[in-house]
């Protein structure tokens, strides 16, 4: 599709989206007016329920069938969206409009090859024959950076990575050369190396072609390096609207400061800075407010909110909806919250070495199962090595943040720990005692004194159940209190994690995912456990449910002087939670660091690049990640020299290959770092960002 000089790609104009509920239409979007121009990249935020992939949808023309567009128009160019049949909508959608998708593995057929799953795609947009679609998919899968075409070709999808998974989808969807290209959520539960490198990789192929993005996220992060304007959406309405530099640099809608005070930067730390979340949560469908959708978060709150206000210009091509946006810009009004105490930290006594997790010389394997040809040849089964060698403690009262890519071996430590996987070599002690590896060999003492939230803490509870009987059966179980005393107990439960009294009654459907994850909290702290495991307690959450989270975490361990294991791929929260920081790349620990020293030199070519790919709002420091060249090594093959070798940026040569590095101590940070590289030279920058190319793992 050609285009005019000025005309938009997209051009969304007074679109208003409902959903059918019994007798009731709920709008879930409305009145959004936007444009997106030629090699602009737009970027829409917003909480979760603010409407975003409702838009998506309607877009797409792909809503269900509960959903209507009431009012509006939808243009591609010059063609009329909402005028399309289905067999015209086809059309449009094979070359005009591509849509990719948060969860990849969903959108992949699970019994198909990737490389079968391709050339049908390739097919349907030119008529060809399957051995050229055939042909061109490889091709497409070397134009995304897929390492080893042949052999992704032939696996199928649970047989390759997520970041890969997402490459597959990107190649699908740009294969057609598509006007319009739409992201919904693409990179939201990457870690932050693969979402770099899926990032640069989309500007890098569309860089040359006539096509426009919506980029729609709730990673704030991601909108301040990577897209050209920024939309803010609110309770199903566009609140605020700008260029990226002016909305990061002075935003002028009270909805858009709050978002940015949630979020963590790099630097703060638990110990000097409470987060500031936006205090209550998004109305649901049927229960918006009148006047401004905002009015009952707001901390500017005046009566004239009672009235609607307009989207209304507000300098240059930014535009807010806010009676007092006037205001803010001039400085008569303060838009931002309070920062919150820092909680005083109860009991704070704490016993030098003493413990509360040892970890010594952990290592977890998993045999992979032979093949009839190896059986027939009496060949040996061989194993892959998710953990190696492992050194860990967590001191009475502290918080030990591990943090590494995907498939590093986060999770399985963690499973390890509380018994869910049986190690092969090693020990773990719990208060100085050796934990059993089995969860089925460890007495209720020890499971009162070790518990754990895990990632998805909805598939955790029972939907059966009311959240009151999902709290009291750790009451009841682990400390044998009766059920009219565990009745009791979980009202303070609930109130510890700012909850009210008549949530017990609720059912997990009946909660949001901030709420859910309090629930997951309140559960796990419910027999005051001495060692509390937290596995990407907030990955997929909103950054201000984030925040709340996150100051909850601390509050919580103020009270209870639990010690924490704090796992996640996020090294801006790590940084803020943890009073040491373990980074784990292919099982291996390679770097330790103290409080506040993450982000401080000397650090490991690893940690490096991790720190060059986290997602900034200061537009101040933005900069070019450091990617990381090569495959990831075989887990089945033992490493004999050092682990990061092959894809090390600034690899030495023989000694790394074949020499296993010592650990190195920093005497000015106190940092130990598993490297061969002397100390003064990890200390400056160890790779120019104009050296970099697109990663290859």
């Amino acid at each position: 599709m050609k285009f005019l000089n000025n005309q938009p790609v997209l051009e969304i104009s007074d679109l208003s989206v409902s959903y059918q509920h019994g007798d009731q239409l709920l709008e879930a979007v409305r009145d959004i007016s936007m444009k997106i121009n030629l090699g602009e990249t737009y970027g829409l935020a917003g909480e979760s329920g603010s409407g975003k992939t409702t838009l998506v949808l309607a877009v797409m023309r792909y809503l269900g069938s509960r959903a209507r567009i009431t009012k509006g128009n939808i243009f591609l160019g010059d063609l009329d969206l909402r005028s399309l049949n289905d067999q015209q909508l086809r059309r449009v959608w094979r070359s005009e409009i591509a849509l990719v998708p948060q969860d990849p593995l969903s959108s992949l057929n699970p019994s198909m090859k990737i490389g079968d799953q391709l050339a049908e795609v390739l097919q349907l947009q030119a008529d060809t024959s399957h051995h050229k679609a055939s042909q061109l998919s490889k091709e497409w899968l070397h134009q995304v950076h897929i390492p080893d075409p042949e052999r992704v070709a032939s696996s199928y999808p649970h047989q390759i990575s997520g970041g890969m998974q997402q490459r597959v989808l990107i190649a699908m969807a740009l294969s057609s050369s598509p006007s319009m290209l739409v992201l919904d959520e693409p990179t939201t539960n990457l870690d932050v190396t693969t979402q770099a490198v899926i990032l640069d990789l989309i500007g890098e192929l569309i860089q040359d072609d006539e096509m426009a993005i919506l980029y729609v996220t709730h990673n704030l992060g991601v909108i301040a390096q990577y897209c050209d304007r920024v939309g803010i959406m609110y309770a199903s309405e566009l609140v605020e609207e700008a260029d990226t530099v002016d909305i990061f640099s002075k935003p002028l809608h009270p909805y858009t400061i709050g978002l940015l005070e949630s979020i963590p930067r790099i630097g703060d730390t638990k110990d000097h800075l409470q987060l500031k979340p936006i205090e209550g949560q998004i109305p649901a469908l049927g229960q918006v407010p009148s006047g401004c959708v905002f009015r009952t978060r707001c901390p500017i709150f005046v009566d004239a909110c009672y009235e609607r206000p307009q989207f209304s210009p507000a300098g240059g091509s930014r535009f807010s909806r806010c009676h007092r946006w006037q205001e803010i810009d001039n400085g008569k009004v303060n838009a931002h919250r309070e920062t919150p105490p820092i909680p005083s930290k109860q009991n704070d006594v704490t016993v030098e070495d003493t413990y509360t997790l040892q970890i010594k010389n952990l290592s977890v394997s998993f045999p992979i199962q032979r093949s009839l040809r190896d059986m027939v040849q009496h060949k040996a089964g061989s194993s892959l090595q998710a953990v190696n060698h492992v050194n860990l403690e967590i001191s009475s009262g502290s918080t030990l943040g591990l943090v590494g890519e995907s498939g590093s071996g986060k999770t399985t430590i963690a499973r390890a720990i509380m018994g869910l996987q049986r190690i092969s070599t090693g020990s773990i002690k719990l208060n100085q005692v050796d934990l059993p590896d089995r969860l089925s060999r460890r007495d209720l003492q020890t499971l009162r004194q070790l518990q754990i939230v895990f990632q998805n803490p909805a598939e955790a509870l029972n939907p059966h159940f009311t959240i009151g009987e999902s709290l009291s059966r750790p009451l009841i179980r682990l400390l044998g209190i009766s059920r009219k005393d565990a009745a009791t107990k979980v009202e303070t439960l609930l109130n510890d994690v700012h909850l009210p009294a008549d949530y017990a009654s609720r059912y997990p459907r009946e909660l949001s995912g901030g709420e859910i994850q309090r629930i997951a909290l309140a559960r796990a702290i419910a027999s005051n456990p001495d060692l509390l495991i937290l596995d990407e307690p907030i990955s997929s959450l909103d950054v201000s449910v984030q925040a709340a989270i996150l100051n909850l975490v601390g509050e919580l361990q103020s009270d209870h002087r639990n010690s924490l294991l704090f796992v996640s791929h996020n090294l801006a929260v790590v940084g803020y939670l943890a009073d040491q920081t373990a980074v784990i790349y292919m099982g291996h620990i390679l770097e330790l660091s103290g409080k506040g020293g993450l982000f401080n030199p000397p650090h490991h070519p690893y940690t490096e690049a991790l720190i060059s790919a986290i997602p900034e709002v200061e537009l101040s420091r933005k900069r070019k990640p450091i990617y990381l060249q090569g495959e990831l090594p075989d887990s089945a093959e033992l490493t004999v020299g050092c682990p990061f070798h092959t894809r090390c940026p600034i690899f030495l040569g023989d000694i790394c290959i074949e020499k296993f590095p010592a650990w190195q101590v920093d005497p000015g940070t106190e940092k130990s770092i598993l490297c061969h590289i002397p100390l003064e030279e990890l200390s400056a920058p160890q790779i120019s960002s104009a050296d970099n190319d697109i990663a290859e793992f």
